[in-house]
């Protein structure tokens, strides 16, 4: 019996509606209504977030474009790291990895920290008993952890029925609106309209988008494992862009209908004073019933949950493809019996406990700093990620004309990276609205990217295997 450890993952394991279910749970639709719409419609611009969120789907449709058509062509078990090396280099390639892991790693523990005060104010409604936040993130890593190195198709199946409850209720909810305001208070204007998109601040609606929507390219990171990779990546990441752009449009145009176009920006800022999840809550409160809102108490920690399970995979997955890759020590590729990357599982975990340990150990109010700070700083290296995987694209199809048309290899591709640097213009303007943080703290934060990008570039192996091509 050969002593060579076992490094292959599982074949064959996820088609298009696991693969989807994982890219929801990265986008926790509970949490970006419950925890972002009130944000977006205040700080943002008003009524005219719905529309702000469809242009968003569309800038990431164009995106989209080229990615999956690079996923056609190279083997993207890597992500970024693959698809940025291919058009880029090895060098460029390293640089984008390390961001891509800065940018999940930092998002997953932003979500942790949401969690743990979610669960530790449901337990203190529900049961009167007082519990820390970061006990219960505790907890959660540790499961995460369990799931993580274990078959693929287990977190599947938990990530689908946790998903599936969230987006049932707000489903419901959207049509209860309708039932009982009617389609006479539909405003298609006030909120579609380009007057509508682009009053008040439209660059912080569109930021608040773009978080609300993180994670779908999470498709090409799992294609060792899906079936007929070409076809499935491709596929799943169309349905995921466009249900997530579509389903987040339609459940804030139905708060704005609740409220009214006129007042919501107002019910919005006042939210803002106290708790802006009073938003969405408050809603479904009166349309639903106060059931509704106690479920969505409980979904909302659940939605959290599969939200850092999601991110606990693709950064796990990438691990494995940059130690395959000679970036990472060789350890991170094995596998275990599961053939589920044990090694990065444990690294993962730990990771994030020490990320999180010591605003746990200073007291300090972790959605003001954790949460606020850690997603601010992965939405803008996500964006600066976007970019350069559209500039890989185009470079890498100039050398590679036959693999694609003049559409789908260079103007969109191309188009995108407009578009994503006009996002992160936004972003980068904005970024201490999205964060609440000092002066000192967002330079600091937005610092670390270009520093994080320049650490894997000067790291990167000469001896880095080539680029894996599809046959």
């Amino acid at each position: 019996m050969s002593d060579t450890p076992q490094t292959s993952l599982k074949k064959d394991a996820l088609g298009v509606p696991s693969l989807l279910f994982f890219v929801l749970s990265a986008q926790a639709p509970l949490t970006g209504i419950v925890g972002a719409a009130g944000l977006a419609v205040a700080l943002g611009d008003g009524a005219g977030v719905p529309g702000a969120y469809l242009v968003v789907g569309l800038i990431i449709v164009v995106f989209a474009i080229g990615f999956t058509t690079i996923a056609r062509h190279v083997d993207t078990r890597g992500g970024f790291f693959a698809i940025i090396r291919a058009g880029l280099g090895r060098r460029a390639g390293s640089g984008g990895s390390l961001l891509a892991l800065l940018s999940y790693n930092t998002v997953q523990c932003a979500m942790y920290g949401l969690f743990g005060v979610s669960l530790a104010g449901l337990v203190s409604r529900q049961f009167g008993v007082s519990t820390p936040w970061w006990l219960w993130v505790g907890l959660a890593i540790a499961g995460v952890w369990f799931l993580g190195s274990r078959k693929i198709e287990l977190g599947a199946r938990v990530l689908a029925v946790l998903v599936a409850c969230e987006v049932l209720l707000l489903v419901v909810f959207a049509v209860a609106v309708l039932a009982t305001r009617g389609l006479s208070a539909l405003d298609v204007p006030a909120s579609f309209s380009p007057a509508a998109v682009l009053a008040g601040a439209p660059g912080i609606a569109i930021m608040f988008g773009i978080a609300s929507m993180f994670g779908f390219e999470s498709t090409a990171i799992y294609s060792a494992e899906v079936k007929d990779a070409r076809r499935t990546v491709p596929r799943a990441t169309y349905v995921a862009v466009v249900l997530i752009a579509a389903f987040l449009a339609l459940v804030t145009w139905m708060l704005i209908t609740y409220y009214g176009a006129a007042h919501a920006q107002d019910a919005a800022l006042t939210a803002l004073s106290g708790d802006p999840a009073v938003f969405a809550l408050t809603p479904l409160n009166d349309v639903l019933g106060t059931w509704a809102g106690t479920v969505a108490d409980a979904l909302l920690c659940s939605s959290l949950f599969a939200g850092v399970l999601a991110f606990h995979n693709m950064v796990t997955r990438y691990f494995h493809a940059m130690a395959g890759g000679g970036i990472f020590p060789v350890r991170l590729e094995r596998t275990n019996r599961h053939q589920a990357p044990a090694a990065a599982s444990l690294t993962q975990s730990l990771l994030a406990a020490a990320a999180i340990v010591p605003f746990a150990a200073l007291g300090v109010n972790p959605i003001a700093t954790l949460f606020s700070w850690f997603s601010g700083l992965a939405v803008a290296a996500l964006v600066v990620l976007y970019t350069l995987t559209s500039i890989a694209v185009v470079a890498y199809f100039r050398r590679n004309p036959a693999g694609a048309s003049v559409w789908t290899g260079l103007v969109a591709p191309a188009l995108a990276t407009v578009l994503m640097l006009g996002v992160l213009v936004f972003v980068v303007g904005n970024f201490g609205v999205l964060t609440g943080g000092s002066a000192l703290t967002v330079w600091l934060l937005l610092a670390s990217v270009p520093v994080v990008f320049v650490l894997g570039w000067t790291g990167a192996r000469r001896a880095e295997p080539a680029v894996a091509v599809l046959a």
